[in-house]
């Protein structure tokens, strides 16, 4: 991959006025850590990488995204990064002006230790669980941004059953493009405002 990607230069230049500068500060500081740190899009966003992924950012409707890769193995001893509920618009919660970001220091400092991690081959692990108990669901930025815009569907799907849920997120996941994946998720909202599970036509 190229150190700049055109496509994220389309993606910023698509994204309202108020994210503009965000998405270009967020870009500058990451490579201005690293000449090394790539480009690349992954389920329609904009993606850092160093030997694997590092962060990404997000531009929606009123606020922006930028999260880390692995960051539950990031050291923070200031406690920049959100955690609970907001944590699911990214490692510092709905981003709505550069203000809003750590220093430059900060953010550079998350990065480096990422590319160490990434250098050394660490991966994520995987969580062993007793068969009966069932795995957490998280839901990606993207579609919770979409949920949020569609309170009745919101509504919906927080009141469904574990294996609802399971079925429409892993739907959306296992899309092998990301039209394929704005589509199901378009779809999935529908569906949703009309009391509808994923495999309703089957039951």
């Amino acid at each position: 991959m190229e150190q700049y990607d055109p496509r994220i230069d389309a993606y910023i230049g698509k994204a309202a006025d108020f994210a503009q500068p965000i998405l270009k500060h967020i870009r500058e500081v990451v490579h201005g850590v690293s000449p090394l740190i790539t480009e690349n899009t992954k389920w329609s966003m904009p993606f850092f990488e160093y030997k694997g992924p590092i962060c990404y950012m997000a531009a929606f409707k009123e606020h922006c995204g930028f999260g880390f890769w692995k960051q539950g193995r990031l050291d923070d001893p200031k406690k920049l990064i959100t955690v609970g509920e907001e944590s699911s618009a990214g490692s510092f919660g709905r981003i709505k002006s550069i203000s809003d970001l750590p220093s430059e220091d900060d953010i550079r400092g998350f990065i480096l230790q990422l590319m160490k991690l990434n250098e050394s081959g660490v991966k994520e692990p995987v969580a062993k669980k007793a068969p009966t108990e069932k795995k957490e669901l998280v839901t990606p930025v993207d579609f919770e941004d979409m949920l949020a815009q569609s309170p009745k569907a919101k509504e919906i799907f927080e009141k469904f059953s574990y294996s609802h849920k399971k079925e429409y997120l892993e739907w959306i996941i296992d899309a092998k493009t990301d039209g394929t994946r704005q589509k199901r998720m378009a779809q999935a909202i529908e569906m949703m405002e009309e009391g509808k599970s994923k495999n309703w036509k089957y039951k």
